[in-house]
């Protein structure tokens, strides 16, 4: 499986200006600091269950625990139709459509379904997989972005995301029986961590949209990183759960020094022996491994999923065992199915993209079955493997491009100067180890490049372990390539079946300010900035930090500043929030500065007899998500904020 804060910053307006001033004032912030103070809160709704949704680009899962039994976790119950050879405790992350574009199945039964459809029926209906990683390729991502089905046609990604989510629902409400209210859930979706926050936004819009929780109760949901979730794992693992490529020693049943594959295989078989039900305990100690680290240490997670890879650094805190966030969790769009697309480049290449774009539109369904054909044999790709790997073309492709182009697939592949891939009279590529190691290739080099940055910056030395985990985790290929790039300066371990926990500190990727006024001082404040207001001189769009890139920040924490109103007659506060990647701003004007929500806090029909109005701004991190609201001391009248990263 796979808490970031993002902080927000405030800028108060006031109506009307009293005096023209020099400055062209970006929003003309009504109001100046008193005094900032930071507190730390840790009060949590109480559920009853919580569940974690693994919403991956290629298959997804959940698992679930009850708070009374935290240690006990149930897993979702296996499925029917999953493929030779591939764990079938999560399902594919596909969805189909029925021709009115209402939901008809998710997952096995969506592939299967689609799979048995007759061609000329298959081409109506809307089927779509790999769908997740368009929240993160689309520029400006809105709750408006649409997905291209297999067939062409295209369809809300809001509604796509929704479905998905309310499939979850549904399937945790027959496995349990009905046993808790959903009112007594807390649940909780794992997000890549290079997911920008109108990603992480989308994902709760949908879960709206789904009926997974309401507008009213947003802290029924947390949006987890992946990364982060894993790592936490990591410290309760024993040593039957984990394969250690580092050792010389037998481990899980089988020596390192045999072949890697096989290792794995017998490893993995070793972990099915001993989960037969789908109920397991974490233990609730520390493992055998965590033992081996001291206050202080570091470990690297390299979580390896389909769509994406992240990375993220922590170092142990005793004697709690916390966590801290030495670098800010990073990665890239390095997954799984980026080896899918040199697959369909290689077909490109063979048979023209031409033919390659019209079959996909035209025999939808048999697109899929040969990008499942080819999943099957990509798994079985291994350093030292000699014999050939051979990928069934569906009839329908040889029998279309025969009517395309005129010819036969045996006579492309002749004229195609592709050495490697050869035909089968049996109807099948017949790809050499070669071939398909150099699909893995590009996909590998971008992860060891990133991995290779990543161990040059100071703060990432002395790493102790190297925790891969997430499915592409277990290509020996990639294994091979970590290997050989750490050249044995720290252990590389695979954990099983990853759990799912909340980190406890990590870094703030963006700096976030709130807008004020300070009084004008000449020579250190730029003439351009300067505002008179009532005969007194400001300088305006000055931007007062909450938090600044790469800090370290706190679950739970908030940070509490009080301000008050430059003009005290001031009816309505409009209060805009402002973020940058910039680790320091100087003025909410600056290049790269941009606003990210906005709050109203109506303080009309209200008197006050303090000398000065007290405006409390309250904004708490150390979450996925920005978490905001402003007070008005006096009366107790309270906004909340809602960061909207997909209008702004």
């Amino acid at each position: 499986m796979k808490l970031l804060s993002k902080f927000a910053s405030f800028c108060f307006f006031i109506n009307a200006m009293a005096n023209p001033s020099p400055a062209k004032s970006m929003g003309d912030p009504g109001i100046t600091p008193l005094s900032p103070t930071h507190t730390q809160v840790q009060s949590q709704p109480s559920f009853v269950v919580v569940v974690a949704i693994d919403f991956g680009t290629t298959s997804s899962g959940y698992a679930y625990a009850f708070t009374k039994e935290p240690e006990c976790i149930h897993t979702m119950r296996r499925w029917e139709g999953g493929d030779p050879g591939v764990s079938n405790q999560k399902t594919p992350t596909t969805i189909l459509l029925t021709p009115d574009r209402k939901f008809h199945s998710f997952g096995y039964a969506a592939r299967d379904f689609y799979h048995d459809l007759d061609p000329s029926e298959s081409k109506h209906w809307l089927y779509l997989e790999k769908f997740k990683m368009k929240l993160h390729t689309t520029a400006n991502l809105s709750i408006d972005t649409d997905l291209h089905a297999a067939n062409g046609k295209r369809v809300k990604a809001l509604d796509i995301f929704a479905y998905a989510l309310a499939f979850f629902k549904g399937e945790l409400s027959d496995q349990t029986g009905g046993d808790f209210d959903n009112n007594d859930v807390r649940w909780v979706i794992t997000v890549p961590a290079i997911w920008k926050m109108p990603a992480k936004q989308f994902m709760r819009e949908a879960a709206y949209k789904s009926g997974l929780v309401s507008r009213e109760n947003p802290e029924q949901l947390i949006i987890a990183l992946e990364p982060e979730a894993a790592s936490i794992y990591c410290r309760k693992l024993r040593l039957h759960q984990m394969v250690d490529l580092g050792t010389q020693t037998t481990q899980n049943g089988f020596s390192p020094t045999e072949n890697v594959g096989s290792g794995m295989t017998q490893a993995k078989e070793h972990v099915r022996r001993n989960r037969q039900s789908r109920t397991f305990l974490v233990e609730n100690v520390i493992g055998e491994l965590w033992s081996e680290l001291e206050e202080g240490d570091r470990y690297v997670v390299v979580d390896c999923g389909g769509g994406t890879v992240d990375l993220t650094v922590h170092q142990i805190r005793l004697p709690e065992g916390h966590l801290k966030e030495l670098y800010k969790a990073s990665g890239g769009p390095y997954g799984s199915i980026g080896i899918d697309y040199e697959f369909e480049k290689l077909l490109c290449k063979i048979f023209g993209q031409d033919f390659i774009d019209q079959f996909k539109i035209k025999r939808p369904a048999a697109w899929v079955d040969l990008m499942i054909a080819f999943e099957s044999r990509k798994r079985a790709a291994a350093p030292d493997r000699t014999n050939p790997l051979n990928i069934n073309l569906p009839f329908s492709f040889i029998d279309y491009y025969k009517k395309f182009r005129g010819h036969s697939v045996e006579h492309a592949l002749r004229k195609s100067n592709v050495d490697f891939v050869k035909w089968s009279s049996q109807g099948m590529l017949r790809m050499s180890p070669d071939a398909m190691n150099s699909l893995f290739k590009p996909t590998i080099d971008h992860i060891i490049q990133h991995l290779t940055e990543l161990f040059d910056k100071p703060e990432v030395s002395d790493i102790k372990f190297l925790f891969l985990v997430g499915g592409f985790a277990e290509s020996p290929l990639l294994q091979q390539a970590v290997q050989n790039m750490l050249q044995g300066r720290s252990r590389i371990i695979i954990p099983h079946d990853v759990g799912l926990t909340i980190l406890k500190v990590r870094r703030s990727p963006l700096t976030y300010g709130v807008g004020v006024l300070n009084r004008f001082v000449e020579g250190k404040h730029p003439p351009e900035k300067l505002l008179v207001k009532d005969g007194t001189r400001w300088c305006t769009d000055v931007f007062d930090t909450f938090i600044a890139a790469d800090q370290s920040v706190a679950l739970g924490e908030m940070v509490k500043r009080s301000y008050t109103p430059a003009k005290p007659s001031q009816q309505v506060i409009v209060i805009h929030i402002y973020c940058s990647e910039k680790d320091s701003v100087g003025f909410i004007s600056e290049h790269g500065v941009r606003k990210c929500g906005t709050l109203r806090l109506d303080v009309s029909g209200t008197e006050s007899t303090a000398p000065r109005r007290e405006i409390q701004t309250l904004m708490q991190f150390g979450d996925t998500e920005i978490r905001a609201m402003a007070v008005d001391v006096s009366t107790g009248r309270t906004v909340k904020a809602s960061i909207d990263f997909l209008s702004h």
